[in-house]
C-alpha cells in the first residue's frame, strides 16, 4: 500500500470518527443534499458536519466515485503527476516523504500537479514544476536561510519555494526548515 493510500485510510477513518457517522452513510448524506457542483457539496460538508476543508473535499471526492460506481481511485495519484518527462523526479518526491512521514499525523492530499500537505493548516507542497525541476513549497512565516531556499511574493500559496533537481539536494537543514512549518501548522 502507498502512502498516499495509507493516509487516505487513516484520513477516512478520522472522518468517521469525527462526526461519528459511517462513511457510508456519510456518503448518502452527500450526494442525498442534490447539489451538483463539488464546492458546493464542501461547503455543506464543512457546515453540516463540522469538517475542515481537506476532510470534507476528500468526502465529497469519495462520495462522487461511489456515485459514478468506482470505489477507489483507478490508479495511485503520483502516477497522473509523475508521467512522461516528469517521472524521473518521483524519487525526489519519495525521499523527502520519507523525511516528512516521521513528523507525525498529516493529511496528503493530491491534486493536479503536485500534492499538499497539511495539519490544520497546509504546511507544505510538493511535485514537479517542470520536467527538470522538482518544487517544495513551504509554509512557515519565520524567516528561514537555505542556500535553496527562496522567498516567495506576499500573498502567494507559500512563503518559501525550494527548487530540488536531484534527491541528493535534500539536507538535513531543509527537513528542519520543513519540520518548522509542520510545528507551525499544528
Amino acid at each position: 500500500m502507498s502512502t498516499i493510500d495509507k493516509a487516505l485510510e487513516t484520513q477516512l477513518a478520522n472522518i468517521e470518527a469525527k462526526t461519528g457517522t459511517s462513511l457510508d452513510a456519510l456518503t448518502r448524506q452527500v450526494l442525498g443534499q442534490g447539489f451538483t457542483k463539488h464546492g458546493e457539496m464542501v461547503s455543506w460538508a464543512k457546515e453540516t458536519l463540522g469538517l475542515g476543508h481537506g476532510d470534507a473535499n476528500t468526502l465529497v471526492h469519495i462520495a462522487r466515485q461511489r456515485a459514478e460506481g468506482d470505489a477507489a481511485p483507478a490508479s495511485d495519484p503520483l502516477d497522473e503527476i509523475y508521467t512522461g518527462a516528469k517521472a524521473h523526479q518521483r524519487p525526489i518526491h519519495a525521499a523527502l516523504m520519507a523525511q516528512i512521514s516521521g513528523f507525525g499525523n498529516f493529511e496528503i492530499t493530491p491534486k493536479k500537479g503536485y500534492v499538499s500537505l497539511r495539519r490544520k493548516k497546509q504546511f507544505a507542497m510538493l511535485g514537479p514544476k517542470t520536467k527538470d525541476r522538482f518544487e517544495l513549497g513551504i509554509n512557515l512565516k519565520d524567516e528561514v536561510s537555505h542556500p535553496l531556499m527562496a522567498p516567495m511574493k506576499p500573498g502567494g500559496m507559500c512563503q518559501y519555494v525550494v527548487s530540488i533537481h536531484d534527491a541528493e539536494e535534500i539536507d538535513d537543514d531543509m527537513v528542519a526548515i520543513v519540520r518548522r512549518a509542520y510545528d507551525a501548522a499544528a
